[in-house]
């Protein structure tokens, strides 16, 4: 139950933290918001009442939504559909951008846990059993500093160079407390299954980073997840990826999700927490990246109908984009339910 609680707990505030994008973008902007819903229609019961917004416990639990005044009627002053076109581009954006924040906030931490990584440096981190590299005698924790007289400076050079001398006697140098050490081995041509030709897992070592530094980086981080998430129907297209690997899961895959990643041990190289922070960062940038596409009924498809406004200066009839969204809106509660009942007939396979 403890898991379930906060898992629940975690998501929902995802959710919250979405609409209070919106929220606070439209109060900030001068649009009243008529009511914030978590759950989608039909209301179960109104929680509270605040600045005139009323704050609603819904039926299907299965997202949330704001309710601005005049949300989708430009006849009303002062609502949302009777602003400008900049107005109603931030508003609309402001949710999805909430939760692109959140997962720029989750990486830093994450970099504040596991550090940041020393990208011209080399470091042994796993030593496969009967390998050349056991043999020569290398551990994990080691720095590899030079291959024959090339001095490794990236992980690619260190391939390359390993690579250049298959089935060769090649010198290694490597760093082990402080001291520089020197070993010969010989790189293989044809390594067992899932080994590289010396048999060591690489990666960078890493140095302690304070949140503020670790900003950048998380930024970077989610533009990166971002960048993978959009290609990721491309490389299904070119058979570089599975269906399986793509498909949508409901509550219950997601859950199943983080009850796996939950109960993996913490490493020294993976602290406790850093899984399930990784977890519910992809979770809040696919929340943005997914809102953000062109797709009716979500903000994408809503910021789609703004932008010919402000880029031709003529607004799309409210009537037409009023009857596509809710056309939409039907259809995407009922791929919802879709994907959550699959989530039960064919529960999803976790490796």
């Amino acid at each position: 139950m403890t898991a379930i609680a906060q898992f629940v707990g975690a998501l929902a505030a995802l959710i919250i933290i979405h609409e209070l994008g919106h929220f606070f973008a439209s109060r900030l902007l001068g649009v009243e918001v008529e009511e914030f819903g978590l759950g989608f229609p039909p209301r179960i019961l109104t929680l509270f009442t605040a600045g005139g917004t009323r704050f609603s416990l819904n039926l299907i639990p299965l997202g949330g939504f704001v309710r601005p005044k005049g949300e989708n009627d430009p006849s009303v002053p002062g609502g949302l559909a009777a602003a400008s076109p900049w107005v109603r581009l931030a508003v609309l954006s402001a949710g999805p951008l909430a939760n692109l924040a959140v997962g720029v906030i989750l990486y830093a931490l994450i970099f504040t846990r596991v550090g940041m990584p020393i990208t011209n440096q080399v470091q042994v981190v796993e030593v496969a059993e009967n390998s050349p590299a056991q043999q020569a005698g290398l551990l994990p924790g080691d720095l590899i500093v030079r291959v024959n007289e090339v001095e490794v400076d990236s992980m690619q050079a260190l391939q390359s160079e390993i690579s250049a001398n298959l089935e060769k006697p090649t010198e290694l140098a490597y760093q082990r407390d402080g001291q520089v050490h020197e070993t010969t081995l010989v790189p293989r041509s044809s390594p067992p299954p899932n080994q590289g030709a010396i048999g060591i897992v690489m990666g960078n070592p890493t140095q302690a980073i304070s949140i503020a530094a670790a900003i950048p980086l998380g930024i970077q981080a989610v533009g990166d997840h971002a960048s993978q998430l959009l290609a990721f129907p491309v490389r299904m297209l070119r058979g570089e990826t599975s269906p399986e690997e793509g498909r949508l899961v409901g509550l219950k895959g997601m859950f199943d999700i983080y009850q796996e990643v939950r109960q993996d041990e913490p490493t020294a190289a993976v602290p406790a927490g850093v899984t399930v922070m990784s977890f519910f960062a992809a979770i809040t940038i696919s929340l943005g990246v997914l809102n953000l596409l062109p797709i009716p009924a979500l903000d994408g498809g809503r910021i789609m109908f703004v932008l010919p406004e402000i880029l031709l200066r003529r607004r799309i009839p409210p009537q037409y984009e009023n009857v596509i969204n809710i056309v939409s809106f039907a259809l995407l509660l009922m791929l919802l339910l879709y994907v959550n009942l699959q989530d039960f007939i064919n529960p999803i396979s976790i490796p």
